[in-house]
């Protein structure tokens, strides 16, 4: 007999936490849920206080039997789930089956799987939690109420396989919303006056500002002619110099949002992927000489707190690695801004600064150190010094017009030595600073350049931005973000076109309807007062069959209204003009998970299916007959190739310009540096050619 049986989620965490424990402990994964709502009938008493109707999730069987055995054979069981409102509630399901006294010191939970994180936890074992598990058993029991009943409506009204979820349909209105206001926008010309001057081998240039101190704006081509004629002949004089210092403090550490939103920007990974991997750097990766352990904390968290033992150990880091005046004065604590964080959870941070990625990176794979690296150096600048800029801003007269030079030049890197945030327009920080001038001096000969510009419509939602506005707003949290950004794709409601979501036709009619008849669902506000009482709940504040009931009374009233005056709505497929090479029918345009395809009609008698082209204007150098067009291999990384394939098989992975290489032939191709900060470089695509030419991006959709 064995003295305790521990039951966590996974193989892997189980593996992790074993070899902490020792001997007299038994560790056991349950692999996930054991027990959920029934798949094939609603699962909710409505009328008995919305009692759910749980029943062993299929395929368990085995899983609990082995578990059973194991907890006839130990003294004691320990329930060690991840530490949030589904860890809890996997506790609670998993001490029902297995006849474990909930209110024995029975659960065991801790924020980062390392040797003394865990054996710390468990010599403070608690009761299950029950608000935390009411609070769980709320949300599940609201999204089956919303999802079960409204589904077979549009199952009915539109077609088979649509859903309704509480949480996916906001995030699908966010994206409606947005591309109603870009079909809305009406663009409005402005002009820049830019003058372009050289001091010895320093150029800079200064931008028509205004007259004296009034500020102008420049809306039309006659208001530039204008300006031109003022400042033809004048000469220009340094009319004053603002020399400033300013302080830029470092960004908290990663919290679940933050952390999709910079993967997403500075390694290109969807916010599933991001999940995918913390998953692994947190229960634990063999790292050689010290086993398996943790390398990241939990990272289902909106907190941006950090332990005293972490802070303490990143100081010392920073002093010894960067030096005394790369350490504040007071050690940085932030404050969390999401309403009903989790205060007990911590940020995402390494278990351990001492742990760098260096020495780590032989026991991971690409993608997990490309992460892990990110969540340390965000960390670790975290609590480095502010970084210090020194500005100037100097205005410069041709009669009575003003112009003005603004730069800046770091004078402390401080935490800028080794990380800065990304941003959602992808523009880098430029350090331009301007050459020495004095107050009075004459400056010789601008060039002068007018240019005309139109404001631009509000960008579509990336994954990044998405995400960020969910949280701004309260809609889900931590845990859902991932998963309700995949299954608004997944149902066809939204499209990933050049990283942006784009709402099909199903998406937009599905929205329709919604906001007819369940406008609460759909309804922003609504949805993050529901979170808000969720918070309530896992507080002990309010009691979960309350909300419930204050929530269903109405939505009830929606559902039978809905079920009465729904129309019918008969999808239109948008015919194309290319045959099918089977059966010769025009074939449709059809709408799938990764974007538009052409589908027979012919369904299911003839099932042949193409992607679209996209044609890019540049012809195939090697055939001299074909045209390139945009294609996507098995793992959605976009190539480009001969569109008379297979006749012609030139690929080529970059964005050719067109153009071909004047030093060896080869083609010219568009690339990005660095790491998605939005510049460009046209280069070779030889091997052995290193020439380059430098392209602006003006005018890019952030």
């Amino acid at each position: 007999m064995s003295d305790y049986l521990v039951i966590v989620e996974s193989p892997a965490k189980a593996k992790t936490i074993g070899k902490y424990l020792g001997k007299k402990y038994v560790v056991k994964a349950s692999m996930g849920h054991v027990r959920d709502l029934p798949k094939s009938q609603l699962g909710v008493a409505v009328e008995d206080d919305f009692s759910p109707k749980y029943i062993t999730i299929r395929g368990k069987g085995d899983i609990l039997k082995e578990l059973r055995d194991a907890r006839k054979k130990a003294k004691a069981v320990f329930l060690a789930a991840d530490p949030d409102r589904e860890g809890e509630a996997i506790a609670w399901h998993l001490a029902h089956i297995l006849d474990v006294d909930t209110a024995a010191p029975c659960r065991v939970v801790f924020n980062e799987i390392t040797k003394d994180a865990v054996k710390e936890a468990f010599k403070h074992p608690r009761s299950i939690n029950m608000n935390l598990v009411n609070a769980q058993q709320a949300r599940r029991i609201l999204d089956r109420l919303v999802g079960y009943q409204i589904s077979p409506l549009l199952w009915k009204k539109v077609k088979k396989g649509l859903s309704a979820g509480r949480v996916q349909s906001v995030a699908a209105r966010l994206i409606i919303d947005r591309e109603h206001e870009i079909r809305a926008f009406e663009p409005e010309e402005y002009w820049t006056l830019t003058a372009q001057f050289k001091i010895e081998k320093s150029k800079f240039e200064a931008r028509f500002h205004g007259f004296g101190d009034e500020k102008k704006e420049l809306k039309t081509e006659s208001d530039v002619l204008e300006i031109q004629k003022m400042i033809a002949g004048q000469n220009w004089i340094v009319q004053s110099i603002k020399m400033t210092e300013r302080k830029r403090n470092p960004s908290a550490p990663f919290t679940t949002s933050t952390l999709q939103q910079e993967a997403a920007r500075k390694l290109n990974y969807r916010a599933s992927k991001t999940m995918s991997l913390a998953q692994q750097l947190y229960e634990g990766i063999d790292i050689g000489g010290e086993g398996t352990v943790g390398l990241i904390t939990y990272m289902r968290t909106d907190s941006v707190r950090i332990s005293q033992v972490a802070q303490d150990e990143a100081k010392e880091y920073i002093v010894e690695e960067y030096g005394a005046d790369y350490y504040p004065a007071e050690p940085r604590n932030y404050a969390t801004k999401s309403k009903g964080a989790q205060e007990a959870h911590e940020a995402v941070r390494p278990t351990s600064v001492l742990r760098h990625p260096d020495k780590v990176k032989e026991f991971l794979s690409r993608d997990q150190f490309r992460l892990y690296k990110l969540i340390w150096d965000r960390f670790v600048a975290s609590q480095m010094s502010s970084a210090v800029l020194d500005t100037m801003t100097v205005d410069i007269t041709a009669g009575e017009t003003r112009f003005r030079a603004t730069g800046s030049k770091i004078k402390f890197p401080g935490f800028m030595t080794l990380y800065i945030e990304g941003n959602d327009e992808g523009k880098e920080d430029d350090e331009k600073f301007l050459p020495q001038m004095a107050e009075g001096q004459q400056l010789i000969d601008p060039e002068i350049e007018p240019k005309q510009h139109f404001t631009q419509p509000p960008p579509r939602y990336t994954e990044a931005r998405l995400v960020k506005t969910m949280e701004e707003i309260g809609i889900g949290r931590p845990s859902t973000y991932a998963p309700t950004l995949e299954t608004i794709q997944k149902r066809g409601y939204v499209l990933l076109e050049e990283k942006r979501f784009v709402p099909t036709e199903l998406g937009e009619i599905v929205h329709e309807m919604m906001e007819e008849f369940f406008p609460q669902i759909i309804d922003v506000d609504f949805t993050s007062t529901i979170e808000q009482e969720l918070d309530e709940v896992e507080e002990g504040d309010i009691d979960w069959v309350k909300v419930l009931g204050e929530f269903y009374g109405d939505f009830e009233k929606h559902l039978r209204i809905a079920e009465e005056e729904m129309k019918h709505v008969e999808l239109q497929e948008e015919v194309s003009d290319v045959p099918c090479e089977k059966c010769g029918k025009l074939m449709v345009y059809k709408h799938g998970r990764y974007g538009k395809f052409l589908a027979c009609p012919g369904f299911p008698d003839c099932r042949n299916t193409k992607p679209i082209l996209k044609e890019i204007g540049v012809g195939c150098p090697k055939c001299k007959e074909g045209q390139l067009v945009e294609r996507k291999g098995k793992r959605r990384r976009v190539f480009f190739g001969c569109d008379r394939y297979p006749e012609c098989d030139f690929i080529i992975w970059d964005r050719p310009s067109g153009k071909a290489c004047p030093e060896c032939g080869e083609p010219l191709v568009i690339k990005r540096t660095g790491k998605g900060e939005g510049k460009e470089v046209i280069q070779c695509s030889g091997a052995e050619c290193n020439h380059k030419e430098e392209v602006t991006t003006e005018g890019k959709q952030g």
